[in-house]
């Protein structure tokens, strides 16, 4: 999906109706400038001659919880006080140096934002827990200190759903100017089943059908490990697992090579996440651990949410289906919603959608330009 139908013809449209609505205006054009950058498409010169100024990254660390956390700040040279926004990477291995979140946060900060991308050590590791919901109450908690106000948080995949639980906590809904969350979870335990059924009911009855990626099987395998191998296999099963999510190839040979008989056929059967007997054992180890997915879910808590929330899903999404964005958003007060979008011209996080018409696209920068003006609303 290129975006060369959202360029110059509506960035002159939007540039004349600056004159009596120019707040308007800048968010769209910023939100213009983001989508191009993000999918790799130049900027048009009459949006980055407005909109877009350089930007400046560094690594830093601060206290959380009783531990330093690693982040980097992208910060917009000429705006020293920017409004503030805090951006969490998914479960990827790289965490704060995955490319698609560095482009992101510096896309954001060219168009005047000061960004934040802390590491999110457990989510890095695959591994999704309540240790994650404190750091990231941590972050905002730290950077809301440092700007002055609360911080706009946005989370990625099933980070998005984690702040959410973080913003609803009274300790920390201060620090929370609104959360932005993408391609997100509503109920843990109704994606764990979503794995093993490729079906998952929407609010109005109508169910969704999409043949589930591996990869959300996988984390939840690898995430709890000893559920389905015995102890002693459990360093070299995770060993062959962690490079197949990691999508090294040659690693994740020499990590079988290195493991028994027994062990590589554990391997291979936990990495065939269509077979019955894997989706049997996924099914045994979804009903031990449903309690802590419960904590790790907003479902339950979004009726009382108060801070402003924003949902973006890609509707074809095979990792989080987007029927759990429509949960969220039923669920959440109207006060609290402020807007909720399923696009075809995303994926789970990509701008790889199939076919996006104009329409599509035009409404995919309207949302973006709705959380840039949250971005810095006072």
């Amino acid at each position: 999906m290129g975006w060369k139908r959202i360029g110059t013809a509506f960035a002159v449209v939007l540039l004349l109706l600056g004159f009596t609505t120019w707040p308007v205006v800048r968010v769209h054009l910023q939100a213009i400038a983001i989508l191009k950058l993000v999918s790799g498409q130049p900027v048009p010169r009459l949006i980055s001659a407005v909109i877009q100024e350089p930007v400046e990254s560094k690594v830093i660390e601060f206290p959380a919880g009783g531990a330093m956390v690693r982040a980097r700040m992208y910060l917009p040279r000429r705006r020293a006080h920017a409004p503030a926004l805090v951006v969490l990477h998914g479960v990827h291995h790289l965490g704060m140096n995955e490319p698609r979140l560095m482009s992101f946060a510096a896309a954001m900060a060219s168009c005047g934002l000061q960004v934040l991308t802390p590491e999110l050590p457990n989510i890095k590791d695959y591994h999704i827990d309540a240790d994650s919901v404190r750091t990231i109450a941590d972050s905002a908690q730290w950077f809301a200190s440092q700007t002055g106000g609360p911080v706009g948080v946005m989370g990625l995949s099933f980070s998005g759903g984690l702040a959410l639980v973080a913003a609803a906590d009274p300790m920390y809904e201060r620090s929370f100017k609104f959360v932005f969350a993408v391609g997100s979870q509503d109920e843990m335990s109704r994606v764990a089943q979503f794995y093993l059924t490729g079906r998952e009911l929407r609010p109005d009855g109508t169910v969704e059908e999409l043949s589930p990626h591996e990869y959300g099987a996988l984390v939840l395998e690898y995430e709890h490990l000893d559920d389905f191998v015995p102890a002693s296999d459990v360093a070299a099963v995770r060993a062959v697992l962690r490079e197949h999510l990691y999508e090294n190839k040659q690693a994740e040979l020499g990590a079988m090579n290195q493991a028994t008989v027994v062990q590589r056929a554990e391997a291979v059967a936990l990495m065939d996440t269509n077979s019955p007997k894997t989706r049997a054992r996924l099914a045994a180890a979804e009903i031990l651990r449903r309690k802590e997915m419960d904590g790790l879910s907003p479902h339950g808590i979004l009726k009382t949410m108060t801070t402003p929330v924003y949902l973006l899903h890609g509707e074809a999404d095979n990792i989080i289906p987007s029927a759990e964005t429509l949960w969220m958003a039923h669920e959440l007060p109207n006060t609290a919603l402020r807007a909720a979008l399923i696009s075809p011209t995303l994926s789970h996080l990509d701008l790889d959608g199939a076919k996006p018409g104009i329409w599509d696209e035009l409404r995919l920068v309207h949302f973006f330009a709705l959380v840039m003006q949250a971005a810095e609303r006072n």
